[in-house]
């Protein structure tokens, strides 16, 4: 079992940076990949960014390519998404999720393979 907790969402002008935190908690992180989704207002949820267990392979939807950046940081079983030069397109709940793999080059852009999720931090870009 693994439990995530979202953190670093808030109120942000267009073109300006946040950084999302997942803390997680339980089994050993290391061993999951990791992503990020999000879900605005009426729209269902999309694919965000994923993680490998290794930090070796990192996947990102076309619309934040070149403006988000996803890594981990194992030792604080914590992984982060820096968002910068954000555009109110960007406004939505982000959720952080975890998938067990043994695959070290695993990074699923669907929500299926992920079996642990946090709860979600909002995030809103004015503009």
């Amino acid at each position: 079992q693994v439990q995530l907790v979202e953190s670093g969402g808030g109120l942000v002008q267009a073109g300006g940076s946040l950084r999302l935190s997942c803390a997680a908690s339980g089994r050993t992180f290391s061993r999951y990949t990791m992503g990020w989704f999000r879900r605005a207002p009426g729209k269902e949820r999309e694919f965000v960014a994923a993680i490998s267990w290794s930090g070796g392979s990192t996947r990102y939807a076309d619309s934040v390519k070149g403006r988000f950046t996803i890594s981990r940081d194992d030792a604080k079983n914590t992984g982060y998404l820096q968002m910068n030069s954000l555009k109110p397109e960007d406004t939505a709940v982000y959720y952080c999720a975890a998938a067990l793999t043994s695959d070290n080059d695993y990074v699923p852009m669907s929500p299926g393979p992920y079996k642990y999720w946090g709860q979600g931090t909002q995030v809103t870009v004015s503009s």
